[in-house]
C-alpha cells in the first residue's frame, strides 16, 4: 500500500465534474474545503450548506494559493486562469473523490457507530492496531456527511488500515457513510437514547442505526455488542461474519470476573477466539470496558497478539473531557465528562462515581440533556433518581425546564434539598461549584455540547490550581 496520487483527470472522472485545467495529468495536492486554513496548492472545494457558502470564498482561496476549485453549476465566482471542476454538486462531489481515494488507497477500514462511545472505541481500536499497523484515525470526530469524505481522503498517505467513526442523527444518515467509507470491519457499539428528539422511540434509533448493516458482502465482519437487545436483534440481517462483544451475554470476546477500581479504572479476565487474558484499563467504568472488548475484538481480527492489546490496554487515557481524571493541586479530584452528555452515558458516569472510594464528598455538576424532545422530562427525571442512587452530596444541575426536573427527582429520590441547587447557566453553575466544593471532593461535570459545562471545569481547574 503505497501513497494515492490523483490527478486533475482522476478527480473530474470520479466525480463526474466537466474539468478545465491546462494540464489534466497535473497531480492535485491537499484537499480543502475551509479557504481559511487551506495550503497553497490545494484544491479548494466550494461546499454550499444551510448556512454558509463556500463559493463565496473562492477568490479567497485562489489568493492563499489554491490551485484549483471545484465549483457546482451554480458557482459565480470568477475562476480566472486558474483550473477548475464543475459539478452538480459539491458535498456529492467530496463524496465521491473520498470513496476513490478509499477505493485506491487498499487499507483496511473500520468504521464505528453507536448512540456512546464511538470516538472513545475509535481512539482505543486504533491504539490497539497501532502495535502492529500503519493505521489512520480520523481527527477528532469528524463523522458526518462532510467530515467523513475528509477524512477518508486522508488515506492519500497509505495506511494498511483506517478507523473511522460514522455519526447520524436522522435516519438515511449512515446509510450514506457506509456507502462512502465502504467498510471492511464495522462496528457497532450500543443503541441509546441520544438525539431521541429526532425519533419516535429507541427503536426507531436502532432501525436508523441498522443502516450500519447494509451493502456487506460475505467477506466483510460486523463487531457487534451482545449485552444490547436492540443490536442483538437486528445483527441477523448482516451479509457478512457477524462477532459479538459482552460482559453480561455470551459473547465471542467478553470479560468475565469483572473488577470495579473506582478511579483506578476496570480489570477483567477476556477471552476471545485467539485465547484469554487478563485486561487492566484505567478508564472509567463498564462503559468504557465495553469500548475496550469493542477494540479488542477488532484488533483480534486484524491480528494483532493478545500479549500486545493487554499492554496496550495498561497505557490508555481517556480523550480530553470524554471521562478524563484530573487530579488538581488544590486537592481536587475531577471526572471531565463535559464534551457531550446523553442519558444513557449519564448514568454509566454516575456509576462510575458511585464506584470510586477514598473521596471525602462526592459531587456532580450535570448539564441538560438536549435533542430529547417529548421524552425530555421523563429521561431528566429518571437521571436525577440515579444521581441520588449514586451517593452523591451535592447535585448541581445546569440549564432550562429538564435540568430543574432532575434536581427535583434528586430531591424526590432522598437527596436534601440544601444539597441540590438549580443553576440557569453554566457560568453561574461555575460559580456555585467554585464556592461548594473543597478539597478532597470528587466532581464529575457532564453535560450536553450546548449547555457548556466545560466552562465548570476551567473555573475548578483555576480555582484549585
Amino acid at each position: 500500500m503505497g501513497e494515492v496520487r490523483l490527478t486533475w483527470a482522476d478527480v473530474a472522472a470520479a466525480t463526474g465534474g466537466a474539468l478545465d485545467a491546462a494540464d489534466a495529468q497535473q497531480e492535485v495536492g491537499g484537499i480543502s474545503i475551509d479557504s481559511r486554513t487551506l495550503a497553497a496548492g490545494d484544491l479548494f472545494v466550494a461546499i454550499r450548506g444551510d448556512r454558509f457558502d463556500g463559493h463565496r470564498f473562492v477568490e479567497q482561496a485562489f489568493t492563499r494559493g489554491a490551485s484549483g476549485a471545484l465549483i457546482d453549476g451554480q458557482g459565480a465566482a470568477a475562476i480566472g486562469r486558474h483550473p477548475f471542476i464543475r459539478v452538480a454538486d459539491t458535498t456529492r462531489a467530496l463524496q465521491d473523490m473520498a470513496r476513490e481515494v478509499r477505493r485506491r488507497a487498499g487499507a483496511t477500514v473500520v468504521a464505528i457507530t453507536g448512540s456512546a462511545g464511538k470516538t472513545t472505541t475509535k481512539e482505543i481500536a486504533a491504539s490497539f492496531l497501532e502495535t502492529r499497523h500503519r493505521v489512520y484515525r480520523n481527527r477528532g470526530n469528524l463523522n458526518n456527511h462532510i467530515g467523513l469524505p475528509l477524512s477518508l481522503l486522508d488515506l492519500r498517505s497509505g495506511p494498511e488500515v483506517a478507523v473511522v467513526e460514522l455519526g447520524m442523527n436522522h435516519a438515511g444518515e449512515i446509510r450514506t457513510l457506509v456507502g462512502i467509507a465502504e467498510p471492511d470491519i464495522r462496528v457497532w457499539t450500543n443503541v441509546g437514547d441520544a438525539h431521541l428528539g429526532f425519533f419516535e422511540s429507541a427503536d426507531a434509533i436502532a432501525d436508523a442505526k441498522a443502516e450500519i448493516l447494509e451493502q456487506a458482502d460475505a467477506d466483510d465482519v460486523l463487531v457487534a455488542n451482545a449485552d444490547d437487545a436492540r443490536i442483538a436483534g437486528r445483527r441477523g440481517a448482516f451479509a457478512g461474519r457477524v462477532v459479538t462483544f459482552g460482559i453480561d451475554e455470551p459473547a465471542d470476546v467478553r470479560a468475565a470476573a469483572v473488577v470495579r477500581r473506582g478511579l483506578a479504572g476496570t480489570a477483567a479476565r477476556v477471552t476471545t477466539p485467539a485465547g484469554a487474558f487478563d485486561l487492566e484499563t484505567p478508564l472509567l467504568g463498564l462503559g468504557n470496558l465495553a469500548n475496550v472488548l469493542a477494540a479488542t475484538a477488532v484488533a483480534v481480527e486484524l491480528e494483532v497478539p493478545l500479549d500486545a492489546i493487554a499492554a496496550a490496554a495498561t497505557a490508555l487515557r481517556a480523550a480530553p473531557r470524554r471521562g478524563e481524571v484530573i487530579r488538581l493541586p488544590g486537592g481536587l479530584t475531577l471526572i471531565d465528562d463535559s464534551y457531550n452528555s446523553s442519558p444513557a452515558a449519564l448514568h454509566r458516569a454516575l456509576e462510575a462515581v458511585a464506584s470510586a472510594t477514598g473521596s471525602a464528598r462526592k459531587v456532580a455538576v450535570l448539564g441538560e440533556m438536549l435533542e430529547l424532545g417529548a421524552h425530555a422530562t421523563r429521561l431528566h427525571d429518571a437521571c436525577g433518581t440515579a444521581a441520588a442512587a449514586a451517593g452523591l452530596q451535592l447535585l448541581v444541575t445546569v440549564g432550562g425546564e429538564a435540568a430543574r426536573v432532575m434536581a427535583a427527582a434528586a430531591v424526590r429520590a432522598g437527596m436534601p434539598v440544601a444539597c441540590v441547587i438549580h443553576a440557569g447557566t453554566s457560568a453561574e453553575a461555575a460559580e456555585i461549584a467554585a464556592a461548594r466544593t473543597r478539597p478532597g471532593d470528587l466532581v464529575l461535570v457532564k453535560g450536553s455540547r450546548g449547555v457548556g459545562t466545560d466552562a465548570v471545569v476551567d473555573r475548578l481547574q483555576v480555582e484549585f490550581a
